[in-house]
């Protein structure tokens, strides 16, 4: 059941980076007063990226202890 509701949390985290907004206010204001809107969603998509990566390592490790620890 503990599963099933951390994998109904992440996965459309992972799966919907375009509906998060990652962006810190100084990369915001000045990738929207450039007008290139493509620019802006890539910034944002990689920032969403990055900051994944971290979460997910720590979160494979924390598995792996609990289960060590488990048997």
């Amino acid at each position: 059941m503990r599963k099933i509701i951390i994998t109904s949390f992440f996965v459309p985290l992972l799966l919907a980076p375009q509906f998060l907004e990652a962006q810190c206010a100084m990369c915001r204001a000045v990738l929207e007063s450039g007008g290139n809107s493509s620019a802006a969603e890539g910034v944002n998509n990689g920032i969403v990226y990055l900051m994944a990566i971290p979460y997910l390592l720590v979160a494979v490790l924390f598995y792996f202890v609990y289960k060590k620890m488990k048997v």
